[in-house]
């Protein structure tokens, strides 16, 4: 069927320049629930006014100069996605890898960022979990999150439980997700256990130290200065090695009487990964779940394989790999959020133009738990 050529309005329209933007957009709104309903969905995209945003945008692979913040015309959503309006963003570590070229994305230029918080301000016509008001949240590929608004597809989402803000997600969906699959299938915690996490006052790290806690585990945390071991302790740590000034495996086997842990964390790859060999017992298991500092080197893969440990290299991602899945580790979430069991410290804003500033914070070490991009 073609669309129609006009549909006559009510009331005569005001001259374009006497017509605040603001208003614009709210009788265009009206006009598309109108037209919607009276000839379809399929004719909604080609209705609707288009809508810009800012974004923070890269055209090649490099250094944190290399992200661009620009105005972008934001897609309607089609049948099976949904336009959110975006109230927090997360900043991750893997948002560096993106921007550096080693995580695979989608051809350049590109929006980076995997997760965020917000309004849902449209939907398609065939979603059905999700209508325009709920608030949401994500953390999924492809990559898009750095943007006031972004159009991606309703089966990404989950609804935010009215008890959690917007930061409190933005800050959480990733990195929390990740620690609880760390927990409970990569590491298998059990109560009694000795682990060691890496980075234990990073983003991911103070999640993960605070849920291994509360699964019974005996939590040991590796992080660089005295302010960081203490966040480290705050956060479920019994004990916290500074990796500047100490040997962490002769600790560890201070620590554990000489008899090893059950499980190592390491996010940080190439620097740490003969150490964590070091630190665990035959047939413990070692969890490369990161790479800060580069790829683990072969020696420490050749060690692993001499003293019969298991490896493993999980990806959140992969993990979420059917909605069902991403329903249900978003509960365990959200479950250990409301409890306090677990609590993030969202110690940095930025507004979104500043993405730059907090790649390069975040590279330099100069974080401390979690950090968010504010769009304006």
């Amino acid at each position: 069927m073609n669309t129609p050529t006009s549909i006559e309005p009510s009331t005569p329209a005001p001259p374009a320049r006497a017509v605040p933007l603001d208003a614009v957009h709210t009788r265009e709104r009206q006009f598309t629930r109108i037209f919607t309903t009276m000839y379809g969905q399929k004719h909604r995209a080609r209705t609707r006014l288009p809508v810009k945003t800012q974004a923070v945008r890269m055209h090649e692979a490099g250094g944190p100069e290399v992200l661009q913040v620009e105005d972008l015309w934001v897609p309607d959503p089609g049948a099976t996605e949904v336009r959110v309006a975006q109230k927090a963003v997360g900043l991750n570590f893997l948002d560096t890898y993106q921007r550096r070229g080693t995580f695979p994305s989608p051809g350049l230029p590109w929006v980076i960022g995997f997760e965020g918080a917000g309004v849902v301000e449209a939907a398609g016509g065939a979603v059905t979990t999700l209508k325009e008001g709920d608030r949401v949240a994500y953390a999924s590929a492809p990559p898009g999150a750095y943007a006031g608004l972004r159009t991606i597809a309703a089966d990404a989402l989950v609804k935010l439980p009215n008890a959690i803000g917007f930061e409190q997600a933005a800050a959480t969906m990733l990195k929390g997700m990740t620690a609880e699959y760390l927990v409970h299938k990569s590491g298998a915690v059990q109560p009694g256990d000795t682990v060691l996490v890496h980075a234990a006052a990073g983003g991911t790290g103070l999640l993960l130290c605070q849920w291994l806690a509360y699964a019974g585990a005996t939590v040991i945390g590796c992080a660089g200065g005295d302010e960081k071991r203490g966040l480290a302790e705050a956060h479920g740590c019994r004990h916290a090695i500074d990796y500047r000034r100490e040997d962490v495996a002769a600790r560890i086997a201070e620590i554990t009487g000489g008899e090893g842990l059950a499980v190592v964390y390491d996010s940080v790859g190439r620097d740490t990964a003969e150490a964590s060999v070091a630190c665990l017992r035959e047939g413990g298991t070692l969890v490369l779940y990161g790479s800060s500092s580069g790829a683990p080197p072969q020696s420490a893969l050749a060690a692993a394989a001499a003293k019969s440990l298991q490896v493993v290299r999980p990806g959140l991602f992969q993990e979420n790999d059917t909605p069902a899945a991403l329903q249900e580790r978003s509960r365990a979430l959200f479950e250990v959020l409301e409890s306090g069991a677990v609590a993030p410290r969202i110690d940095r804003r930025y507004a979104l133009a500043d993405a730059a500033d907090a790649h390069r914070d975040l590279e330099a070490r100069r974080t401390t738990g979690q950090s968010v991009l504010i769009p304006s």
